[in-house]
């Protein structure tokens, strides 16, 4: 990375976040693995169709998805998409779970900022609704 490019994204202010579409680990898994059954059905030796990082890449958001069942992970985004959250507060919330209002402000900051509909109740209700979905999983 040249010392202009450091720059810049060093003296960025994460507006470039704001409209990115963003999945959460739980969405990648399921689309890694279908991929990888996809890779499995097409070769007689699979292991000549994955490489290393794929392995990896998806080893590591399996280990780290918060919901494994596919209706589970739809539930969450379809829940946390009615707080109007941006993609990125989105895919915080729905990968690292947090379970009080005190710690999804700590990790998504900006869903406490002026001008948004975002109290402490609503905030709260939105754990609820994830803590349920998570519980009958």
């Amino acid at each position: 990375m040249s010392g202009e490019e450091e720059e810049m994204l060093l003296s960025s202010n994460g507006d470039e976040f704001l409209k990115a579409k963003c999945l959460m680990n739980c969405e990648v898994a399921l689309i890694l693995e279908h991929k990888y059954e996809q890779l499995q059905q097409m070769s007689d030796d699979p292991m000549n169709q994955v490489s290393q990082v794929f392995e990896k890449s998806l080893q590591y958001v399996k280990r780290f998805s918060r919901y494994k069942n596919p209706d589970a992970v739809r539930q969450v985004r379809e829940i946390l998409s009615r707080y109007q959250l941006a993609e990125f507060e989105l895919c915080v919330l729905g990968n690292l779970c947090p379970e009080t209002v005190e710690e999804a402000i700590a990790m998504v900051p900006s869903i406490k900022t002026k001008g948004r509909a975002h109290d402490d109740e609503a905030i709260e209700k939105m754990l609820n609704d994830l803590s349920l979905i998570k519980k009958f999983e």
